[in-house]
């Protein structure tokens, strides 16, 4: 199924229309996302997650001090939720937060970087400390990891600055807060991966928008991040945790200089509803607005 793209009216809803869209995207999760049971499967005989949550729900973003991961932080802010603010440079964090709380959201900081032991210990200590759990878990931080991307010419260096954040950081930050999801009613992880990782569209199509360009580190990364994104789904079966890969799109950021089609409030979309997921929702399933992305 191709990915559908946006618009790029950059314009900010009002509050009320926010919360409004919000609850649109948990209606069409529903009657989309539902039927395609594409991972490990999903949970027999749950009760909706929102509904079922008698406290206040607990998230974590990682990378959330901007782009798609600001969005997404407003997104779950916006039903609601107490959204930690992962980041790593102080300034721009807590700017995020400044500016999340006077839209309204229970913002918190949360020092993180996603490829340092010591800082991510911290991070589950500073939940631990003002939560006692976590909820939700969105791995969002990611890095391109340098230029030139092409296999015959690319630095090794290049892949392991990718991998080592766009995966290894993803499976440090996921282990940390394991023991304070496993304390959670209904814990979700949402790994923000990208349709460059689909090894069926690299390979049947032409179409950059839904390949990208020609790249030796990020591309793979996100391949990478989806099998580990099965694996923890297999060896957490047995649990109450669905976990997740979402692809938000080709939205404008930073990270691609700004050439996306689609707005970061578009791309989030995709992490709410899969944070979102009711209990016999899907576990180990690759997603995007259109349905199931293929492997």
């Amino acid at each position: 199924m191709p990915p559908r793209y946006g618009g790029t009216d950059r314009r900010r809803a009002p509050e009320g229309r926010r919360r409004d869209r919000a609850a649109d995207d948990l209606a069409r999760y529903r009657s989309g996302i539902a039927a395609y049971l594409n991972g490990v499967g999903g949970r027999a005989g749950g009760a909706d997650r929102i509904e079922g949550m008698s406290e206040q729900t607990i998230a974590l973003v990682t990378g959330a001090n901007k782009g798609i991961g600001y969005e997404i932080a407003v997104g779950l802010g916006a039903l609601g939720w107490s959204v930690g603010v992962g980041a790593r440079e102080e300034e721009r964090r807590e700017a995020a937060v400044e500016k999340l709380r006077a839209a309204g959201v229970d913002a918190f900081g949360v020092p993180l970087d996603v490829t340092d032991d010591a800082s991510v210990a911290a991070a589950a200590g500073l939940i631990e400390e003002r939560a006692g759990r976590l909820d939700v878990l969105v791995n969002n931080a990611g890095v391109t990891g340098g230029m030139p991307q092409e296999p015959t010419r690319v630095d090794p260096a290049t892949v392991r600055t990718a991998v080592e954040t766009n995966v290894i950081g993803v499976i440090r930050v996921t282990n940390a807060m394991l023991p304070l999801l496993r304390r959670s009613a209904a814990p979700r992880i949402v790994n923000m991966s990208s349709s460059v990782g689909s090894l069926a569209r690299q390979s049947t199509s032409t179409d950059e928008l839904g390949t990208g360009p020609i790249s030796a580190a990020y591309a793979p990364s996100k391949t990478f991040l989806n099998a580990v994104t099965v694996q923890y789904a297999r060896e957490l079966r047995d649990t109450n945790i669905l976990i997740n890969a979402g692809c938000p799109g080709f939205c404008a950021t930073d990270l691609n200089g700004f050439r996306g089609v689609r707005t970061p409030e578009q791309g989030a979309a995709i992490a709410i509803r899969l944070a979102t997921l009711p209990d016999d929702g899907p576990t180990g399933g690759f997603f995007e607005d259109a349905g199931v992305v293929p492997w």
